[in-house]
């Protein structure tokens, strides 16, 4: 295929803005898939990105469009929208030449889209500004024009107006495509150079790898090599990225296609990395690689320990298909044998959670989540510390920094008030405040990480109604006074409900958690005491009553000192249960404490 009649794009938006409706619109109108034959969102084929109206895999597709008598390729390369996964993101973007900007006309541009809208810029694409869902009731198409114009400098003559749902001049915007975006630069003659997109397990092939081609020529029993480890590999097959995979002599400069070379291990091939020739490619990778940091962490432990060998093969399959995903053996005291895993952000470890429960049938739970700490010890080590339970002793430390995060908010102005306080709550240092128009501001907030994971974004939507839409990114490690806090039941502690926090909030969260398990935790037949501490200092404390069984019911009359000799046998009775017992810790309790109040 010549270079100028290839088109690579993606689109940027945000959750529900209507990405995949437009997808599946472009489907239909190349005859990729019949209106009508196949299930809404083809692209979406978990059943989770479906629920959760979220794009979480990057896909691709490769559709065939006639323009003024020419057949033209059109490679859409899908991304996911949530922040979480903004470096699949960014691959996405570094593989094509332009973007459709898709901005619902009834919400307008939100914050991760403008993020993921910088991003492209960055890479020097070709942007597209495209209005959705023209055809609601509440569309105000005048001001999306307006906003678009203001922010990406772009004529009110160059936006694109559709509604994806009602199919609303898709072919005027597919022609729009081949016009605006360029075709892709490269040298079929030269030594192969591909970038990796994206990859994923599949049981009878192996890991597939979907690339980029810039450079070069790749055919069946090639050698290549990814340049980030220098593994090498042969191809068995490699072909062009249907609905499903169509295999082709050879792809070429400027295509997007996928490969088959007995790859075991998805770690092996990451998102990001160079593919070349093993032997005469390229010397210099493309720009850009780097491994997925975790930034939130959590440990996750079967309900019943005997399901542990079960969860370990589960999750080393799961990792097949999600290499951000990383996972190491971890020992709970309350929980028994688990493991410690690193997610990008909550989100990535809500999907993993749902993803172990529903495929693989797993009853798991997870910990408090935590994030990266850089402890400083007074000898000088530095140490980095992702669970509570591994926090030397105060004694031993020097200084603690933090993860801080750079965050963007866009609120409808009359929620400002209530978003500034919230941040403030949270530690949030103000750093500007913009009006993107008349009716919406965007705030920018430098924020502790650990501030953000727990229930920030579902505070943040209360105080706005649903309005408000968040974006963050790391920004450095900075020194702050952070305390372990630990949970004692009935004087023993319980590792699995530690939590890091700031000195100011210890109180505040401690109290919460020690209220939230008050409520859950059955009552016993002796006093169970409920207690945060910092060291040996208690700082919060709640009380289950004792379950009173009425001992004199049996007496009918007679001494009173008949009744006192039985209370008081109870009383002795209940002291030594409290001495000895233990205390039943339900489920429930570990999920509560992930959803107690932080203020």
């Amino acid at each position: 295929m010549k270079l100028d009649l290839i088109r690579n794009f993606c689109i940027i938006a945000h959750i529900d803005h209507g990405k995949s409706t437009l997808a599946d619109r472009f489907l239909e109108a190349t005859n990729v898939i019949i209106k009508g034959t196949t299930p809404t969102q083809v692209l979406d084929n978990m059943d989770l990105e479906k629920e959760k109206g979220i794009t979480i895999k990057a896909h691709a597709v490769r559709m065939i469009h006639k323009y003024k008598n020419q057949t033209y390729i059109l490679n859409l390369i899908d991304t996911p929208g949530h922040v979480d996964f903004s470096y699949e993101v960014s691959r996405s973007l570094a593989s094509c030449e332009g973007a459709l900007l898709l901005v619902d006309a009834s919400q307008g541009i939100e914050a991760q889209t403008m993020s993921n809208l910088y991003l492209a810029m960055e890479n020097n694409l070709e942007i597209i500004p495209v209005i959705n869902k023209i055809d609601l009731p509440n569309a105000d198409v005048e001001n999306t024009i307006h906003e678009i114009e203001d922010i990406i400098g772009i004529s009110r003559e160059e936006i694109f107006k559709v509604s994806a749902k009602a199919g609303i001049n898709i072919d005027l915007l597919l022609d729009g495509i081949i016009e605006n975006i360029s075709a892709p630069e490269g040298d079929p003659e030269k030594p192969c150079k591909a970038l990796i997109f994206d990859s994923y397990h599949d049981v009878f092939r192996g890991v597939i790898i979907l690339v980029r081609m810039y450079d070069g020529r790749l055919k069946k029993n090639d050698k290549i090599k990814f340049m980030s480890n220098n593994k090498e590999f042969e191809i068995e097959e490699l072909g062009y990225l249907s609905l499903k995979h169509e295999p082709t002599a050879y792809i070429s400069a400027g295509e997007v296609g996928y490969i088959i070379a007995n790859i075991k291990d998805v770690s092996d091939a990451r998102v990001g990395d160079t593919v070349t020739f093993a032997k005469n490619g390229i010397e210099e990778p493309l720009t850009g690689y780097q491994e997925p940091k975790p930034m939130v962490f959590s440990g996750i432990f079967p309900i019943d320990n005997s399901d542990y060998e079960d969860l370990r093969d589960n999750i080393a399959k799961l990792k097949l298909n999600d290499a951000s995903l990383i996972y190491e053996k971890d020992n709970s005291l309350a929980l028994g044998f688990g493991f410690r895993c690193g997610f990008l952000g909550m989100l990535h470890l809500e999907i993993v959670k749902e993803r172990l429960n529903r495929e693989y049938n797993m009853g798991i739970l997870t910990t408090t989540p935590s994030v990266s700490f850089i402890v400083i010890l007074t000898d000088g080590t530095v140490k980095e510390i992702n669970n509570p339970v591994e926090m030397p002793d105060p004694i031993k430390i020097d200084k603690i920094s933090e993860p801080i995060m750079n965050t963007e908010i866009i609120v409808p102005s009359d929620y400002v008030g209530n978003i500034m306080k919230l941040c403030q709550d949270r530690r949030g240092i103000q750093k500007d405040l913009q009006y993107i128009d008349s009716r919406r501001v965007a705030l920018h907030y430098e924020m502790p990480l650990v501030e953000i994971i727990f229930d920030f974004y579902d505070k943040l939507k209360s105080v706005s109604r649903g309005y408000a839409s968040l974006d963050y990114s790391f920004k450095e490690h900075r020194i702050s006074n952070i305390v372990k806090v630990d949970i004692l039941i009935n004087g023993d502690k319980v590792d699995a409900m530690s939590f890091m926090c700031h000195a100011d909030k210890a109180y505040e969260w401690g109290k919460s958690v020690t209220e939230t398990l008050e409520d859950v935790i059955p009552k016993h037949l002796f006093k169970i005491a409920i207690q945060a501490s910092i060291g040996a200092k208690i700082i919060a404390r709640s009380t289950i009553t004792a379950m009173r069984k009425n001992v004199i019911a049996k007496c009918y009359g007679g001494d009173i000192t008949r009744k006192k000799k039985l209370l008081e046998k109870q009383k002795e009775g209940k002291k030594k249960m409290r001495e000895i017992g233990n205390v039943a810790i339900p489920q429930e309790a570990f999920l509560a404490v992930l959803k107690a109040d932080r203020g």
